[in-house]
Order: C-alpha cells, then sequence, then structure tokens
C-alpha cells in the first residue's frame, strides 16, 4: 500500500469535472443535499449554483465544505435541523470491485460516514486512479482517535497488523488526531471495519465497508464517464 500527495495533471482535474457533473445531473427536485469533501467534490460544488431550484439546502461534512457551499451561495444546514438526506455526494480515496471504500484523506471520515448513513442515496465521483482490484493494495486507512488515546489506539492497531503514522499537526473539525495506518490486513474490510471501532478510544475509520455507494462516476482519460451501479441493486 502507498499513499503519497497527488499530482496535479490536467487530464486527471478534467476526469474528476467530468465525474461531478454526472452526479449533478442527479440533483433534482429533492430537499437535503449532503455534501462531501475534497478535490473531486470542488467541482461538484462548482455546478451547485445552476440548479439550486433543485433542492432546498445543502449539509457539509466539513467546513471547508461549508465555506464553499456558502461561497457558492447555496443554504448550509446542520444535520441536526435536515434529518435524513435526500443524497450525498463525496469522493473516495479508493475504491474496490464490490464498492467498499476508503476515504478520510481529507480528514473528514467521521462526518463523511454519518452523512452516508444518514441518506437515502450516496453517490461517489472518482476519477480511475481510485480504482484497485483489492483495497490491500490501495492507500493507507485513516483512523480518527481522541488524542487522549492516541498512542493506546495506535498499539492496537499494531496488534491488528497495521503500520500506523501520527498526522502531526493536524486536528479534524471534530478536534481529534488523525492515525494513518499502513499494511492493515483487508481481505475482509467489514470485519476490520468493525474491530477499528471497537478499540476505545477510535471515533471512526476510513474503512466503508458497511455503507457503501449505490453509485460511482468514474472518469479516466478519455471524455467519457463510466457509471457504475451497485451490483445488488
Amino acid at each position: 500500500m502507498t499513499q503519497s500527495p497527488e499530482e496535479v495533471h490536467p487530464a486527471a482535474e478534467a476526469g474528476k469535472r467530468r465525474a461531478a457533473e454526472g452526479a449533478l445531473a442527479l440533483v433534482r427536485d429533492i430537499r437535503f443535499l449532503g455534501v462531501g469533501t475534497g478535490s473531486t467534490v470542488r467541482y461538484f460544488i462548482e455546478g451547485l449554483p445552476g440548479i439550486q431550484q433543485h433542492f432546498e439546502a445543502a449539509v457539509a461534512s466539513s467546513e471547508q465544505t461549508a465555506a464553499l457551499l456558502r461561497q457558492a451561495g447555496i443554504r448550509v444546514l446542520d444535520l441536526n435541523e435536515t434529518g435524513d438526506l435526500d443524497l450525498y455526494v463525496d469522493g473516495a480515496d479508493a475504491f474496490d470491485p464490490h464498492f467498499r471504500l476508503i476515504k478520510g484523506h481529507g480528514g473528514a471520515l467521521t462526518r463523511e460516514k454519518i452523512l452516508a448513513t444518514a441518506s437515502r442515496k450516496f453517490v461517489v465521483i472518482a476519477d480511475s486512479r481510485k480504482r484497485f482490484n483489492r483495497l490491500a493494495d490501495s492507500v493507507a486507512v485513516p483512523v480518527e482517535v481522541l488524542p487522549f488515546a492516541r498512542s493506546f489506539t495506535a498499539r492496537q492497531i499494531v496488534r491488528l497488523g497495521g503500520a500506523p503514522a501520527w498526522r502531526e499537526h493536524y486536528l479534524t473539525d471534530g478536534g481529534n488526531q488523525i492515525l494513518d495506518v499502513l499494511h492493515l490486513p483487508l481481505n475482509d474490510p467489514s470485519g476490520m471495519e468493525i474491530q477499528l471501532k471497537s478499540i476505545p478510544g477510535v471515533v471512526e475509520s476510513g474503512i466503508f465497508a458497511h455503507r457503501i455507494p449505490e453509485l460511482i462516476f468514474v472518469a479516466g482519460g478519455s471524455s467519457t464517464v463510466e457509471r457504475l451501479e451497485r451490483p445488488d441493486l
């Protein structure tokens, strides 16, 4: 597994924009829209002002996203005000053929998982570099932890086979810290998601194996976007 900062490639950025445009077409006659965090989602936000008549308000997965939405003239509400969401759109750091995801390199994994779970429809937008045959071959798994218990949780993660690295000088919107974990055994992502969450001091992990998306828009190097529907639908 590897984790490295993404370089900006014009073709990749164009792909992200095309994937975002695919998701924008789904925003039709709904009340509350959940909006994720990340570079691909920025393109989605850019397109929202042109379709404001099709939704009432948005709920953001991070303070960064909330600021971008307000700058775009979009009304932002709290999840406590809206109840369940009609649609949630977000990116992903990795996904496999079973639609299981790794998310959270942008630091918003806990709120992202909450919004995905609170949504009737969850849609992911990504470029083809995020597609992997196995999550175990993809990227580090972010784990949000209480600062008080960072060292303790790291030791428990080592016992699971992982190699955690503290994301220094970074706090989540919830005031917590993040461990980026390499080498986790991910042959059973659902089981690992449960094991991580059961460690006292772990707030949430970036494994999305229980609440998976209904739809993924994947943009490659060409001008087309692949629309993947969840196999069990």
